[in-house]
């Protein structure tokens, strides 16, 4: 399920001036602290939220540069990934998510030659 657009418009407040968001996602830590990660062209900045609440941020916890890998995820039990000394758990909904924030930073970017280009 993407996230929803009143969430997205509250982690927009916290983005430096014309940033655009990318990719957004929810995960936690400790199952108790709720964080919204922000992934803009420059930067990953995480959003820490109200106390028990996963939709309401309240202040930007952490910014990494945008070079940082968040993978690679984990996915026995609960999909899990490493960032800033922390071990985060993401719903399994989101892992594609994270995939493709990576899949961004590889030097293999180009898309493969068309096997059929007569057509």
């Amino acid at each position: 399920m993407p996230v929803p657009t009143a969430v997205r418009d509250r982690a927009r407040g916290f983005l430096p001036a014309g940033a655009e968001i990318r990719y957004i996602f929810p995960a936690s830590w400790n199952e108790s602290a709720f964080f919204i990660f922000v992934v803009t062209d420059s930067a990953i900045t995480v959003l820490a939220n109200r106390f028990w609440s996963r939709s309401r941020p309240k202040n930007i916890w952490h910014v990494f540069p945008r070079d940082i890998r968040l993978g690679p995820v984990r996915t026995h039990l609960i999909p899990t990934f490493d960032l800033g000394g922390h071990t985060f758990e993401v719903d399994d909904e989101y892992v594609a998510v994270i995939n493709a924030c990576d899949a961004e930073l590889s030097q293999d970017t180009a898309l493969p030659p068309d096997p059929l280009p007569d057509l």
